[in-house]
């Protein structure tokens, strides 16, 4: 990868990047409140049984068959995976976060990556309702038509998803700065095995049933501090 291709792609998972995600606590705000996070040990085990059993063959996947795509030019293949991943994110609480962060990701790619017609394409699919627009398959469209080879997609996808939840750990727990990397670091061996593991040839499938659930009662709680 060269030096403007590696630029161009890590724009898109900075904290500078107004895709919103800030505002979402994925289910995490929920869960502390109920008692089953109390700390960074708890933090953890939550996160890594997310990244394993939920992400690993759900996003991570979806985020690898986008950012082939976007490599060969074959939009068809990540409307496709896009329109699978929408019917399986059973809350509405995540389903819409992931389209609210996609859809920031694809419009400013769209207009900012010149000669790059697939990021068009899949915009104005995404403007005219054809297609949900979520956040992994946007993230790794636009990063495939920047160059990024698919590991490399599927790693920065879930590294900044991981810093999402450090972000609203250390808001919703006495958690510091030092210790949020500590926590942080923890996870970069699993995310590093993720990112090589991820197979195309499968389906699909996931099992992260205590995030599902608490990412669904979130809306419920009495106070807030993240968006649902």
């Amino acid at each position: 990868m060269n030096t403007i291709s590696l630029i161009q792609g890590l724009r898109f998972i900075d904290s500078f990047f107004p895709s919103g995600g800030y505002a979402y606590s994925s289910g995490l705000e929920a869960a502390i409140q109920a008692g089953a996070v109390k700390d960074s040990v708890g933090l953890s085990r939550y996160v890594e049984d997310l990244l394993h059993s939920g992400m690993s063959r759900r996003e991570a996947l979806a985020a690898k068959i986008a950012n082939e795509a976007g490599l060969a030019g074959h939009l068809e293949k990540a409307l496709k995976v896009d329109l699978e991943l929408e019917s399986m994110k059973t809350g509405r609480e995540t389903r819409l976060a992931s389209r609210q962060m996609g859809r920031q990701v694809i419009k400013i790619a769209a207009e900012q990556a010149e000669g790059k017609a697939i990021l068009k394409k899949y915009l104005a699919k995404v403007v005219a309702g054809q297609t949900p627009g979520h956040l992994a398959v946007s993230l790794g469209l636009t990063l495939g038509a920047a160059g990024w080879k698919s590991e490399e997609t599927v790693a920065v996808f879930l590294y900044q998803t991981a810093v999402g939840f450090v972000s609203a750990a250390m808001r919703l727990l006495p958690i510091g700065q030092r210790e949020g990397q500590r926590v942080l670091d923890g996870w970069l061996p699993l995310i590093g095995r993720i990112s090589r593991q991820a197979r195309t040839g499968a389906g699909l499938s996931s099992w992260s049933p205590v995030q599902d659930i608490y990412g669904m009662r979130h809306g419920q709680l009495e106070w807030r501090l993240f968006r649902s």
